[in-house]
């Protein structure tokens, strides 16, 4: 167990492979636009990334849909694209636009990158967790993240998201050894800030590796499962007990290797995976979470009620954890959400 962690939190008896009834529900971007108190907060701090990286509004804004819903876990508030930060990369964030890196060009712009300063420039996010701690309830579990190197790495060349990452995929094809060195030092890299994460308080994490789904299996179990293999083994070496949730997203049937073979609790499953396949395959090697569809969430009932039923009904009597097959959206109502909590809470 981790440090401070309790046993009787009932997201992390699902994590450990209890089968808990009704299931613990979190979503994936729980914190953000849907809400109009993240949406005042948000316009109060300017800059997306200063909202990240200043532990009061971080703080507020992990803490609000925990206030409105009563979810079974909060996840920090912050981005996966803090760690290129970290490295000392630029990082910004336009409005209308998103994310934006000064691009990585060539395998020599990987020596500037500064892992050793990561903690130090990251220091407010652990002081947001260790801020989280004190103020959450005391049933409520605390979950830490990062992206995983694949899907970080593919921003940090392309200098910000991109609708195929073909330069990242270029790179990974032309120069495999070039860009395995890109891969080594995030694998490092995201290792020690999970690791920082849960020295300030975190009870689980999860690696968000959002763009997996673009590789041939070869290539996914190259730049995706064996990244997430050694990040994995890395926290348990520090934390035996620490519960670590992968999302591959778009994995497909490679999702049963990552079962398999990465060591992690928890599979999070993206909304294409089949309900019957996974519990067949995934569900007696892990706890799987997931996996609504957000437009679901969006149009209510009675498309709600019925997607909702359909993954409560596969996965009842394993452990699972209810949760989206991605974030959520911006236009979601929150009514949306209370009702789903209510169908939730009387499964």
């Amino acid at each position: 167990m981790v440090p401070g962690q309790s046993a009787d939190k009932r997201f992390l008896r699902a994590l450990g492979g209890e089968a808990v009834w009704p299931p613990p529900v979190w979503l994936m971007r729980q914190a953000g636009r849907y809400l109009p108190e993240y949406r005042k907060t948000r316009a109060e701090a300017g800059d997306f990334l200063d909202l990240c990286l200043t532990p009061e509004l971080a703080v507020e804004v992990t803490l609000q849909p925990i206030r409105r819903f009563g979810f079974d876990a909060a996840i920090l508030f912050s981005d996966i694209l803090v760690v290129p930060h970290g490295l000392g990369q630029k990082v910004w964030f336009e409005e209308g636009t998103g994310p934006r890196l000064e691009p990585l060009d060539s395998p020599a712009a990987i020596g500037r990158l500064e892992p050793s300063a990561l903690r130090e420039r990251l220091a407010p996010v652990f002081e947001t967790l260790r801020r989280l701690r004190s103020s959450l309830p005391a049933e409520t579990a605390l979950i830490g993240f990062a992206g995983a190197p694949w899907t970080v790495a593919s921003y940090m060349i392309e200098g910000g998201s991109s609708r195929d990452f073909q330069k990242g995929r270029s790179w990974a094809y032309g120069d495999p050894a070039g860009f395995q060195g890109l891969i080594d030092l995030l694998v490092e890299a995201t290792s020690d800030y999970l690791l920082a994460q849960v020295e300030a308080g975190a009870e689980a994490v999860q690696l968000f590796d959002s763009w997996a789904g673009v590789w041939p299996d070869d290539q996914f179990r190259r730049w995706c499962l064996e990244p997430a293999t050694r990040i994995v083994a890395t926290l348990k070496r520090s934390h035996p007990d620490l519960p670590v949730i992968l999302f591959p997203r778009g994995a497909g049937a490679l999702y049963r290797d990552v079962a398999e073979r990465a060591g992690a609790d928890a599979l999070s499953l993206d909304t294409t995976v089949p309900l019957d396949w996974a519990r067949a395959e995934l569900q007696s090697r892990v706890c799987v979470q997931g996996n609504l569809d957000p437009v679901a969430l969006i149009v209510g009932e009675p498309a709600l009620e019925r997607q909702a039923g359909r993954i409560l009904e596969a996965f009842r009597g394993g452990p699972f954890v209810f949760n989206l097959g991605h974030g959520i959206d911006k236009s979601t109502p929150p009514a949306h959400v209370e009702r789903l909590m209510t169908l939730l809470r009387g499964a």
